[in-house]
């Protein structure tokens, strides 16, 4: 199983790993997006990675799931880069004006604790999404939502409370 689809939808054998696959894709996506940030990459070119990614994964998913036991197998990691990306792409571009490491750090462990939270807890409508929607598209939606509910979660702290991240 070495062809470059099932090696994208594991990313790359992090899905095979045998405990906590999906936590650690996830963390290995805070990890690329702080080297993203401290070698300053371009937020274009995410976005315009994060996009085909996105397109090219649900296609993969829905092509080559036969291979797994289950469409949404836990071997299936790449819905977590995506998911987790959400909230990271969004305030990636304040980060990389002159933020500290130490705040870089600090947010995308926000990031990370609270997407891991939804994502594993599966609040409404991600539970739904979830359970009915058994295709490429349910597998990455779900995380895309818990990414969506991330983002939320941080403008509203930073509603009441001040600006999270300075």
């Amino acid at each position: 199983m070495n062809n470059f689809p099932i090696q994208l939808i594991t990313m790359f054998g992090i899905g095979r790993i045998s405990k906590i696959p999906g936590t650690i894709a996830s963390f290995a996506t805070c990890l690329f997006y702080f080297l993203c940030i401290n070698f300053d990459v371009n937020i274009k070119f995410l976005l315009l990675a994060f996009s085909i990614i996105l397109v090219i994964s649900i296609i993969f998913i829905n092509k080559y799931s036969s291979n797994f036991r289950e469409i949404d197998a836990k071997e299936i990691v790449i819905d977590e880069y995506l998911g987790q990306s959400l909230p990271i792409l969004l305030l990636y571009h304040p980060l990389q004006k002159g933020d500290s490491v130490g705040g870089a750090l600090v947010y995308l462990t926000t990031c990370f604790i609270l997407f891991r939270f939804f994502d594993i807890f599966k609040p409404f409508p991600i539970n739904l999404v979830d359970k009915k929607m058994k295709n490429g598209f349910g597998v990455v939606f779900d995380d895309l939502l818990a990414g969506v509910y991330v983002i939320i979660t941080i403008a509203l702290f930073g509603h009441f409370f001040g600006p999270p991240f300075e």
